[in-house]
């Protein structure tokens, strides 16, 4: 009887766990080092506030470059498994694409841009349009 449960528990524990690593998997600060930006995002929660930004109020992340105030915000967001698929708008709203954002492993994801707008950011007094495929590591 105290082998069973031992057993149960061990797999009450297990599933606790797994729960919890996919209710964070999405809950992160990424960065690319090559172009120097970084996407802070709280996709289940969807509850972060984009500094100098609060009109906005909470929204799933956004897409952030180092020294600027420029960023695309992710406007809505539907995980599924590893996978996000992202809605995602630059701060003056005039442009927007969608995005699928992959978990690889606990410290890598990649950012595929899909159809609509391509990612552009400021660099050096000028758009810096970023690649269709950006990998990202957790900081």
């Amino acid at each position: 009887m105290k082998r069973y449960t031992l057993t149960i528990i061990a797999l009450l524990t297990a599933t606790a766990l797994m729960a919890q690593t996919d209710s964070t998997a999405f809950r992160a600060y990424l960065y690319n080092n090559e172009y120097r930006v970084f996407m802070r995002i709280s996709l289940h929660q969807q509850d972060i506030i984009i500094p100098g930004q609060d009109i906005l109020g909470p929204v799933a992340g956004y897409l952030g470059k180092e020294r600027y105030t420029f960023c695309w915000p992710v406007i809505s967001a539907e995980v599924k498994g590893d996978k996000a698929h992202l809605v995602m708008v630059n701060d003056y709203g005039s442009e927007d694409l969608d995005a699928v954002l992959t978990r690889e492993n606990d410290s890598i994801y990649i950012l595929q841009q899909g159809k609509g707008s391509a990612i552009k950011m400021p660099e050096g007094g000028k758009w810096q349009k970023l690649p269709k495929t950006l990998i990202l590591k957790r900081k």
